[in-house]
């Protein structure tokens, strides 16, 4: 079974069509780089799949729950880390993944098991009771991924979960991806930082106008010289031209 199946996905904002037919399936276990440039489709595509946005045509599978007539289900099965920072800022660390863990309707003792693994997981145990507006810029990307990961979900979509944060701080994130693949996530990664795409992920899809023009694995943009910020830069510049 795949861990994500989009078949023929097309998204309308009144005239503009947003997504256009994509076809797109991940396996269970890849660590998947979504890229494209601004205004690709590339957020609408997570929003169809996460249920935020509805879509117009196609369908959307994940782990074998249609997102659509099987909303719940689907859902529990996804851990979201948005770009921006969408939470309370007056509430504490312990709070804020008590609700969500609530959310997901985990029972209170498994709330305050898995908030305290994921606290430790992420380093977060001196600030737990620190209210989100007062964190710095790298424990709020920590605090936003164990969000995602409260529930324990099978999939990991990150969208841009290094954004606005230092060198360390950049590469102390990474390694907690790789650990979370190895641990059998499914992670899909849309990042303008397109170093780290090239050493998280192992196959690369590109999209642009809302279609797929590239599906490429590792080796593709590993191999002699290349590397995949060169062949994302070719793709796209000729793609723009059509």
């Amino acid at each position: 079974m795949s861990a994500l199946e989009i078949k023929q996905l097309t998204k309308k904002y009144d005239d503009t069509v947003a997504v256009d037919g994509l076809d797109l399936t991940i396996k269970r276990g890849e660590f998947f780089g979504l890229l494209g440039p601004n205004g690709a489709g590339k957020s609408t595509t997570i929003k169809c799949i996460t249920g935020i946005a509805q879509f117009d045509q196609g369908s959307i599978t994940v782990m074998g729950h249609d997102v659509q007539k099987d909303y719940q289900a689907a859902r529990a099965t996804i851990g979201l880390s948005p770009q921006e920072f969408n939470a309370d800022i007056f509430a504490p660390i312990e709070k804020i993944l008590d609700y969500v863990g609530g959310y997901f309707g985990m029972a209170k003792g498994l709330r305050e098991k898995r908030i305290e693994e994921v606290i430790k997981q992420f380093g977060l145990e001196e600030h737990r009771g620190k209210p989100f507006g007062k964190l710095s810029g790298g424990l709020k990307r920590r605090l936003i991924l164990a969000r995602a990961l409260m529930h324990d979900p099978d999939i990991l979509i990150l969208d841009e979960p290094t954004a606005g944060i230092d060198v360390e701080q950049r590469h102390a994130l990474w390694d907690h991806l790789r650990d979370l693949h190895k641990a059998g996530k499914t992670i899909i990664l849309t990042s303008h930082y397109l170093e780290e795409v090239e050493k998280l992920c192992d196959r690369v899809v590109v999209i642009n106008k809302g279609k797929k023009i590239a599906d490429w694995d590792k080796a593709h943009f590993t191999k002699g010289e290349n590397n995949l910020e060169k062949a994302y830069l070719e793709l796209t510049r000729n793609d723009l031209q059509v």
